[in-house]
């Protein structure tokens, strides 16, 4: 039996021009993984990232640390849906900063109302694709790496809607489960896909064992 292991990107830029850019907390907490990985003699068999800078950050961080990885994949399928385009289709106005606890609240009350319209076909935000076809972009990943992998531990380095899409995909939980558990996975977070010939296991979500310490206990973020 296998493992998948799903790792959210590190800490992005929030409310910067670029998000997709990892903050120097974000590229901390990378490397904290490497080691923590390094330190227990981890191995993996292969890798995989989505496309985005702070997936490839990300696993830049992680490798700093454990040296030694496979080549990595780089699959679109695991790339975040576009937060904006969806806020845009039920919030045409400019959006101001979410600077303070109200704003950033506010914010993804937004997020998530946007993203179960999306998943009801309410709305069709520019430049994505259906909720269906995101879905199954991950669905058929999930059984691409179960079948090629199935024996071994794979990397997988992406963000935390493809993450939930999958934990609820494995658990056969409703697409709107997705949406609370996407809001609570936190940056370089693990989470644990046990595999066999003939299907994955939800076995891990959302740990933190490598910030686990006195020194970086105050790492943890969401953003």
């Amino acid at each position: 039996m296998g493992t998948i292991y799903l790792v959210r990107h590190g800490q992005a830029s929030f409310g910067a021009k670029d998000y997709d850019q990892l903050s120097l907390l974000g590229a901390q907490q990378s490397q904290q993984l490497g080691r923590y990985w390094q330190e227990r003699s981890m191995h993996f068999d292969a890798v995989y990232t989505g496309t985005l800078k702070r997936h490839v950050q990300t696993l830049a961080g992680i490798r700093e640390a454990l040296p030694g990885l496979p080549e990595a994949q780089a699959l679109p399928a695991l790339n975040e849906y576009d937060s904006h385009a969806l806020i845009r289709c039920i919030h045409p106005e400019p959006l101001g900063p979410a600077d303070t606890p109200e704003t950033y609240r506010a914010h993804f009350r937004l997020l998530c109302d946007a993203i179960a319209q999306w998943m009801s076909g309410v709305i069709s935000p520019e430049g994505m694709p259906s909720w269906e076809d995101f879905s199954d972009g991950i669905r058929h990943t999930l059984e691409q790496i179960r079948h090629q992998h199935h024996a071994g531990n794979v990397l997988l380095v992406s963000s935390g809607g493809p993450i939930s899409t999958a934990t609820s995909l494995v658990l056969g939980s409703p697409p709107e489960v997705s949406i609370a558990l996407n809001m609570r996975i936190r940056n370089t977070a693990v989470t644990e896909l046990s595999m066999s010939p003939k299907r994955l296991m939800l076995q891990t979500f959302n740990t933190l064992n490598h910030l686990d310490t006195t020194e970086t206990h105050s790492w943890v973020t969401f953003a």
